[in-house]
């Protein structure tokens, strides 16, 4: 066992934090911008709704921060059988320029592919090799481990879930409300994409904060603070946790406008769709462990719900911008990170 904190454990812990905080406003629009698109919910109100529930879902379940820590990047490939904390210092710093970058231009990114991609890129740098990446394991719950089971299938299937969901839900509801009024349809699920809001804040919280607590914890078994599969510890849920509150907190204006007011004219049954949809396929990725982009989902059922009314209600021109993104995203990190790793690795 270590003697003490390390200065690089503390310049981990406090990138994560950092990730988490940015995190939280950047996908902020995950959960609040059908409701406030809509004007269900001032943005005052929506915020302080979704911060409080990112912060209950973050300490839920350790599903998701499980597989970050040990189900991504094999520790025994490395010099001294354990990830060297640069790598993870990289893939912090890689994944918060991303983040900074997409938020600048208004696209909702995956933080979570950021971080992923960005960890790949680092380790990958530090071995000189793809040897340290666990790209298949076998797993005794759920998915398997590995980054084909746990990311890249998850980055195909969810949006693609997400879509289908919310257009044949949308589907659903228009011919169940169509012998009631306009007035009367918008009064009811005002009320209820309140509800539906909540579940998606809540689920956000529970799969995107776990990141970070992975992360973290990750670092401490790199540093032997804690042997490869100890629990997740309760100080990192809860640090995590108010990050994550605290970012959603500022709200991440540019996104919640992009997905809520730019892509499609929303009205608050097709927010109560889109919200729903969501957060069932998030809840389940959650479950598996698999550390689902949130972004990915909410996008993909926003333009389910447009689609569901007619194709030409979705600015597919934006769409393309977005999904454009989302392809760029595990590459583009990947490179940082490994850049990064590469740069830290000279000087150390």
């Amino acid at each position: 066992m270590p003697n003490g904190i390390t200065i690089s454990l503390i310049i981990v812990i406090a990138l994560a934090l950092s990730f988490d905080f940015i995190n939280g406003f950047h996908d902020t629009a995950n959960s609040i911008a059908t409701t406030v698109s809509t004007r269900v919910l001032s943005p005052r109100r929506a915020i302080l709704m979704a911060a409080s529930l990112n912060f209950l879902g973050a300490l839920v379940s350790t599903n998701v921060a499980k597989t970050i820590s040990t189900g991504l990047v094999d520790a025994t490939k490395f010099q001294n059988a354990a990830i060297p904390q640069y790598v993870i210092i990289a893939a912090l710093i890689a994944a918060i320029i991303w983040n900074l970058i997409t938020w600048y231009f208004g696209l909702p990114s995956s933080s979570s592919h950021a971080l992923i991609g960005a960890l790949i890129g680092a380790s990958i740098a530090c071995t000189i090799g793809f040897g340290s990446i666990i790209w298949v394991a076998p797993s005794a719950t759920g998915l398997p481990n590995g980054v084909l089971y746990r990311v890249l299938l998850p980055l195909i299937a969810s949006p693609i879930a997400g879509f289908l969901i919310s257009f044949l839900f949308m589907k659903l509801l228009f011919v169940i409300l169509r012998p009631l009024s306009q007035f009367m349809v918008n009064k009811w699920f005002s009320k209820l994409q309140i509800v539906s809001a909540a579940l998606m804040a809540f689920s956000h919280g529970g799969n995107d904060a776990q990141k970070s607590m992975g992360i973290i914890t990750l670092a401490l078994v790199s540093g032997g603070f804690l042997t490869a599969n100890a629990p997740i510890p309760l100080g990192v849920k809860i640090i995590c946790a108010i990050a994550m509150a605290l970012g959603t907190s500022v709200g991440g204006w540019k996104i919640i406008k992009t997905m809520g007011m730019n892509m499609i004219k929303l009205q608050p049954v097709g927010g109560f769709a889109a919200e729903t949809s969501a957060a069932v396929v998030i809840e389940v990725a959650s479950a598996l462990g698999a550390p689902l982009s949130t972004t990915h989902v909410i996008s993909s059922a926003i333009m389910g719900v447009g689609a569901a009314k007619r194709f030409s209600a979705v600015r597919w021109s934006l769409a393309r911008s977005i999904v454009f993104a989302w392809v760029l995203t595990i590459p583009v990190t990947a490179i940082i990170g490994a850049l990064i790793a590469l740069g830290i690795k000279m000087f150390i």
